[in-house]
């Protein structure tokens, strides 16, 4: 074994790697991000993923490895997703005004995003394992894995669909709205956190700040109703 294998042998089997080529992935995607002047096509997370799966394939290490290394920005995620609930508290004078249309938005986004994906999916064949995985695949990440591994799920896919969906809808959201014509900042963040919760909500706060906060809300909402709606609807196809 040359010096060069013996090194990254060594770098490999220490925990600070894994966590600082998570952070330096994520910083190389957001200066491209920038540099493109913030187009929905040039995700940050999205380039981060692609980065990350080209060093660990290229490298031949296992994903278990870097899950080791890296899950200090996992386990941010339950802080991270607990902070935003400061907007809520923020803004409660302007949610209860529009109580009404935001829980009949809340409730008809929820629902749409876990009937339309298990009925696609088991249309398709797919076994229960794998509708217990999808079900939760719009709520924030730490919430939906709890929510598959109470249904019988699997938590690794479940935190890769929830990954999928956040990076889809960071993309598409954009272009999507202003095709349908949607104005109101606080409709487009509220949808925004409600189908794409966590990276959909980061896009939201690029596209307005008040955007921003009502995704934090959607978003919110969204992962408390999910948790009482995925065990209902998932046995409509048991």
């Amino acid at each position: 074994m040359n010096d060069a294998a013996l090194i990254w042998s060594y770098l490999a089997s220490q925990p600070l790697l894994w966590l600082s080529a998570t952070l330096f992935a994520y910083w190389a995607g957001d200066a491209l991000f920038r540099a493109s002047r913030r187009n929905p096509l040039a995700n940050p997370v999205m380039i981060a993923v692609v980065l990350l799966a080209i060093l660990l394939e290229g490298t031949g290490t296992p994903y278990k490895s870097y899950f080791e290394g890296a899950q200090f920005v996992h386990f941010m995620l339950g802080p991270a997703t607990v902070c935003l609930a400061l907007p809520l508290q923020g803004n409660l004078r302007a949610i209860r005004k529009a109580a009404l249309p935001i829980m009949a938005a809340l409730f008809a986004g929820s629902f749409t995003a876990v009937f339309s994906a298990l009925a696609i999916a088991w249309s398709l064949g797919a076994d229960a394992s794998l509708l217990a995985s999808l079900a939760p695949k719009s709520a924030t990440a730490p919430v939906a894995i709890g929510i598959s591994e109470q249904l019988g799920g699997q938590p690794t896919l479940t935190a890769v669909l929830v990954l999928l969906t956040g990076m889809i809808g960071a993309i598409f959201v954009t272009p999507m709205l202003n095709a349908l014509g949607f104005t109101d900042w606080r409709a487009r963040g509220f949808a925004t956190g409600v189908a794409a919760h966590g990276i959909g909500t980061a896009r939201a706060f690029q596209m307005h700040d008040t955007a921003g906060v009502f995704a934090s809300i959607g978003m919110g909402l969204n992962a408390v109703l999910t948790a009482f709606l995925a065990p209902l609807v998932l046995q409509l196809f048991l």
